[in-house]
C-alpha cells in the first residue's frame, strides 16, 4: 500500500469524523491521491463521466426515488394499509403484523428503505400510538425494521448498485431477494407476535371479512405493480432500467388520474424531493467511481484475493468475517457507501474463493439493512425520527429484539445458500 493511498484513506476517515458529507469525504481524499501520485486531477472527472455514461443501469436509482416519492404523495399508501389491516390484522399484535405485511408489499414497489419508513412509516406509527394501544418506541422500531425489508424485495436500489461493482446481472440479484425478503417479514411478524403476547398487548379493531373484497379491489392498482415490474424483467419484455422507468411512470397514472390524490403542486414537491434524493445518491456513486479507480490502481482487490487463498481461508470463514465487519460498518455508515466503497474490495476474494457473487451480494444487500437500525448510526430510526417527532431513545430501547430476528435471518441466508439461489437456478442462473 503506497503513502498517497495511505493519506487518501486518512483524509477519508479524518474528514468523515469531523463530519464532512461522505460523499464529498470520498472525493477529496481521492483529489488527494491523485495529487500526491502527480497524477492529472481531471482524473477524477473522467472516471465519474465515464463510469455513469457507461453505467445505463444507473438511471434505475432517481426513477425507482420517483416512484416511491409519488406513491407517499398521491394516497396509493393509504389504500395498500387498509388492505392489510382488513388481512392481518385480526390477529394478535395487528397493527404489528399490518406494518411488516405492508412493507412487504410496498417493498415490491419501491426500492428504498428511506422512502417505506418516511411515508407508510408515519402513517401507520400514527394508527399503532392511537389510544396508547402500543408504545411510541415499539411502534416507531417494528416501522424501522419492516422497512429494512424494501430493498430486499425487488426492485432494490442497493442491489443496482452492487450489480453496478461486481458486475452481476440485476434480474438474478432481484430474483435472489424474494425469498430472503419474505424471510425478513416471518421472522419480524414471529418476533412481533412473541412480544404481543408477553406484553398483553390489546387486540385491535378487526374489519369485518364482507368488507375485504371492496378494500382489495381499492388496492388492486396498486398491487399490480410489483407483478407488472417482475414480469416485465423476467418476461424479456424490459431491462431493469425500463422498468424502473414503467415504476414510476405507473405510479404517476395510479396517483394522478386513477386515485385522483396527486395534484400538480404536489407533484412539483414529489420532483424537487426526488431530485434532491437522487443527487445525494449520485455524488456517493461519483465518489465511489474515483475510488474505484485508485483501489484498482493500487491493485487492493487482487492482493487481498491472493492474501485470503494463500492463507488457505474457508469460504464460510471469508462470508462470516465479511459479514461482522459490515455489521460493525453499518453502525456508522449508510448503505449506499459500504455498497460502492467497502464492498468492491471483497469481491473478487469472494470469487477467488468460489462464492456465488449472487448470494455474496443478497447477503451484504441484507447486512446493510440491518445497518440501517443499528445505533448509534440507524439512519431508519433518524428518518422516523425527523417524521413523527419520538425520541430516539424511545426507539433505540425496543429495537433490540427486532435486530436479533433479523441477525437470525441473515445467519440462515449465510448458511443455507439455496434461500437465495433457488429462485435464480429456476429462471436459468447456473452461477
Amino acid at each position: 500500500m503506497s503513502l498517497a493511498f495511505t493519506l487518501c484513506l486518512v483524509a477519508l476517515f479524518v474528514l468523515a469524523a469531523i463530519g464532512t458529507p461522505i460523499a464529498h469525504s470520498i472525493i477529496l481524499s481521492a483529489l488527494l491521491y491523485l495529487f500526491v501520485k502527480g497524477q492529472d486531477l481531471g482524473i477524477a472527472a473522467e472516471q465519474i463521466s465515464y463510469g455513469l455514461y457507461d453505467s445505463f443501469v444507473l438511471l434505475a436509482v432517481p426513477l425507482f426515488i420517483v416512484a416511491a416519492n409519488i406513491m407517499n404523495a398521491g394516497a396509493v399508501t393509504d389504500r395498500l394499509l387498509r388492505f392489510c389491516v382488513a388481512l392481518v390484522g385480526r390477529f394478535k399484535g395487528g397493527l404489528g403484523h399490518v406494518n411488516v405485511v405492508a412493507s412487504l408489499i410496498f417493498s415490491g414497489m419501491s426500492g428504498s428503505a428511506v422512502a417505506d419508513a418516511a411515508g407508510m412509516g408515519k402513517v401507520i406509527i400514527e394508527m399503532m400510538v392511537k389510544d396508547n394501544r402500543y408504545t411510541r418506541g415499539y411502534a416507531a422500531a417494528i416501522t424501522a425494521a419492516a422497512a429494512t425489508i424494501g430493498p430486499i424485495i425487488p426492485p432494490s436500489i442497493p442491489m443496482v448498485l452492487y450489480a453496478l461493482i461486481s458486475d452481476t446481472s440485476i434480474g438474478y440479484l432481484f430474483l435472489g431477494g424474494i425469498v430472503p425478503g419474505l424471510l425478513m417479514g416471518v421472522v419480524l411478524m414471529a418476533m412481533n407476535t412473541y412480544i404481543s403476547h408477553k406484553r398483553g398487548f390489546a387486540s385491535d379493531e378487526v374489519v369485518p371479512l364482507r368488507e375485504i373484497p371492496k378494500l382489495t379491489v381499492q388496492a388492486f392498482p396498486a398491487l399490480l405493480m410489483p407483478i407488472i415490474l417482475l414480469y416485465g424483467i423476467y418476461g424479456g419484455a424490459t431491462t431493469p432500467t425500463e422498468a424502473a422507468a414503467v415504476a414510476a411512470a405507473y405510479a404517476l397514472f395510479l396517483a394522478a388520474f386513477f386515485y385522483r390524490a396527486l395534484s400538480l403542486k404536489k407533484l412539483r414537491a414529489v420532483m424537487l424531493e426526488s431530485v434532491k434524493s437522487s443527487a445525494s445518491v449520485g455524488l456517493v456513486i461519483g465518489g465511489a467511481l474515483i475510488l474505484n479507480y485508485i483501489v484498482a490502481s493500487e491493485n487492493i482487490p487482487k492482493l487481498l484475493a491472493d492474501a485470503m487463498v494463500g492463507m488457505n481461508i474457508s469460504p464460510m470463514a471469508f462470508l462470516l468475517g465479511v459479514n461482522v465487519l459490515l455489521l460493525l460498518l453499518g453502525c456508522i455508515l449508510d448503505a449506499s457507501t459500504i455498497i460502492l466503497v467497502i464492498v468492491p474490495l471483497f469481491v473478487v476474494a469472494a470469487k477467488a474463493l468460489g462464492i456465488d457473487l449472487i448470494h455474496f451480494g443478497v447477503v451484504v444487500v441484507v447486512n446493510c439493512m440491518i445497518g440501517l437500525i443499528t445505533p448509534p448510526y440507524g439512519i431508519l430510526l433518524f428518518v422516523i425520527n425527523a417524521t413523527t417527532g419520538i425520541p430516539l431513545i424511545e426507539m433505540i430501547r425496543e429495537i433490540g429484539p427486532f435486530l436479533i430476528a433479523l441477525l437470525i435471518a441473515l445467519a440462515l441466508l449465510i448458511f443455507f445458500p439455496q434461500l437465495v439461489l433457488w429462485l435464480p437456478m429456476m429462471f436459468g442462473y447456473v452461477g
